[in-house]
């Protein structure tokens, strides 16, 4: 079974009103299994039957998502206006239709350059993460059901939104800016070799090297490409600089790291551990916030701004 030609779709996406009619599958132990071909409606009571067998997640052929994109950023704002579907459902929605962009962008770099899909997007996560107490709760069943490097660019940027708009008085035009450079902070991996990325044990010291390249050029390629944003470029570059100087790509410390930067690199490795791994499973919340304490006593983050992260993550957690 080859998961690459394959996307999951929550159901909640999947408007009866107005979805493409594309053919939907369900996921079963080794294959794929047709739920609906083409040429038939998806029905309010084929989400009813699929909601009462706790199904959330149906599935789509990659060649089909073009379509479903442009479907799902059209009709976001209607989407999340509308008054049949909770909080949880909306903000599926909003993740889903984020990774979905995000996979554009890492399978054709192109796409990256057209800023305005991914500051619609940013607008639209900023509204639902300062409206909606549970922000994060539904991002957690996207990222559960999508490949890892997707989903964790949109949970950062989620993380990273949430964190400056309660620390920080921050602009609001400001603040798009970060979201762009948070779902893009990433974007050099597209230049790491799948082998690379997927290898379940240790990389060696020529690997990794070469994944630590990825900030440096995500951020020269997207400025050479149309990125003009500066605290964009300042988030994808340096999101993996440390306060004790111990980072990359260009080893500066303390607050020479841009704040945004410093915030993007708590938001990343809190992000990275939490979430399954090819060589690893998912820490816990409070063993993620005991392994960062230590590297922060370690000197790699600002101790004062990873305390104020914990603090919020934690009254996140118990809200």
């Amino acid at each position: 079974m080859n998961d690459r030609f394959w996307r999951p779709i929550s159901i909640d996406c999947i408007n009866p009103e107005g979805f493409p009619d594309v053919a939907l599958y369900l996921r079963g132990n080794d294959n794929y299994v047709l739920y609906k071909d083409e040429e038939r409606k998806f029905t309010g009571d084929d989400r009813r039957r699929l909601q009462r067998n706790f199904t959330e997640f149906l599935y789509v052929r990659t060649g089909d998502l073009e379509e479903i994109n442009r479907y799902l950023e059209d009709n976001l704002a209607n989407l999340l206006a509308r008054d049949d579907l909770n909080s949880l459902a909306k903000g599926r929605i909003l993740y889903q239709t984020s990774v979905n962009y995000v996979i554009d962008v890492f399978e054709s770099p192109e796409i990256a350059a057209n800023m305005s899909r991914s500051r619609n997007l940013i607008l639209h996560m900023m509204n639902y993460l300062t409206t909606d107490t549970n922000a994060l709760e539904s991002l957690q069943s996207i990222v559960g059901h999508n490949f890892y490097l997707y989903a964790h660019s949109v949970q950062v940027t989620a993380l990273n939104l949430l964190l400056h708009e309660k620390l920080f008085n921050v602009a609001p035009d400001e603040m798009i800016d970060v979201g762009v450079g948070s779902i893009l902070h990433d974007f050099g991996m597209i230049f790491i070799t799948d082998k690379v990325l997927d290898k379940p044990d240790a990389l060696s010291d020529v690997e990794y090297y070469k994944v630590k390249q990825h900030a440096q050029k995500g951020y020269e390629f997207l400025k050479r490409n149309g990125l003009k944003s500066e605290v964009a470029l300042t988030v994808i570059r340096y999101h993996h600089e440390r306060y004790d100087g111990n980072g990359y790509p260009t080893g500066i410390k303390g607050d020479d790291i841009p704040r945004s930067a410093q915030l993007t690199g708590i938001c990343d490795v809190y992000s990275a551990l939490i979430t399954d791994r090819t060589y690893r499973k998912a820490c816990s919340h409070a063993d993620a916030l005991k392994t960062m304490h230590e590297e922060a006593k370690a000197g790699a983050f600002n101790s004062d701004l990873f305390n104020r992260f914990a603090e919020i993550m934690t009254a996140q957690k118990a809200a």
